[in-house]
């Protein structure tokens, strides 16, 4: 089996705890309007790999990661290349490896028994979801990524019935993603999670609309500016996590 497989990242310093190894896969089935990786969006123009030998590609780095690090599986969407990215983590685990997948959670749906089941055999490999939640709204979540958030969810609420520790990750878009009570209703939704060990404020940036222009696609964020220092601690004060 082979994967679909857009880049490596040798030093990441920001997909998990620790240095990370990290690969993007190719293919998403969203369309976040603030995406800095519309390259990733097809599987068009992939490189492809086998498990084994991105593993001990990963195997050079380890010296570097100390005790925290490991490798990331981000995209795209990760998950929707289930079946290598099973087959690629359980390598990883052969080698003692820590293992992150960064996700929407979009991939999961609670009412399809075959997703369920590849989901119970995938997070017998992961240590850490990076689970990003859009938009806290369902509407809204639909207009900011194509999708309605109901399946991220479900999985948060599934990850943490399971046990399973994940990090929520949330991009803050002026007049998007900004609003105090939206924030307010998000922070209620992950007091409901029993395994949140922490929550990222991302600020949202413009560094991939070059992207959009070399790809021939319109930026749809054109002339949104990047968050404000207040805008920023706002929803850091409403989100962050208070472990008892």
């Amino acid at each position: 089996m082979k994967g679909k497989i857009h880049s490596f990242e040798s030093f990441g310093t920001v997909d998990g705890p620790g240095i990370r190894y990290v690969i993007f896969f190719k293919g998403c089935p969203l369309r976040c309007k603030y995406c800095h990786n519309p390259d990733t969006w097809t599987l068009e123009g992939a490189q492809e790999y086998e498990a084994k030998d991105i593993i001990n590609q990963a195997l050079r780095y380890k010296n570097y990661w100390g005790d925290n690090g490991g490798i990331t599986i981000t995209g795209g969407e990760p998950l929707l290349q289930m079946d290598f990215a099973i087959e690629l983590l359980k390598e990883a685990k052969k080698h003692n490896i820590h293992t992150a997948i960064d996700t929407s959670g979009f991939m999961y749906n609670p009412n399809n028994l075959e997703s369920v089941k590849k989901h119970e055999e995938l997070i017998q490999y992961a240590d850490l979801f990076l689970l990003d939640i859009k938009h806290i709204d369902r509407l809204a979540h639909y207009e900011l990524t194509g999708v309605y958030n109901d399946n991220t969810l479900a999985f948060a609420k599934w990850l943490s019935d399971h046990g399973k520790h994940m990090w929520i990750r949330h991009v803050i878009v002026p007049g998007i993603t900004t609003d105090e009570e939206e924030l307010k209703a998000l922070k209620r939704f992950i007091d409901t999670l029993e395994t949140v060990d922490k929550v990222e404020v991302l600020p949202y940036h413009t560094m991939g609309s070059v992207k959009y222009k070399n790809l021939g696609i319109p930026y749809p964020l054109e002339g949104v500016e990047p968050p404000t220092k207040d805008e920023v601690k706002l929803a850091k004060e409403i989100l962050k996590v208070v472990k008892q």
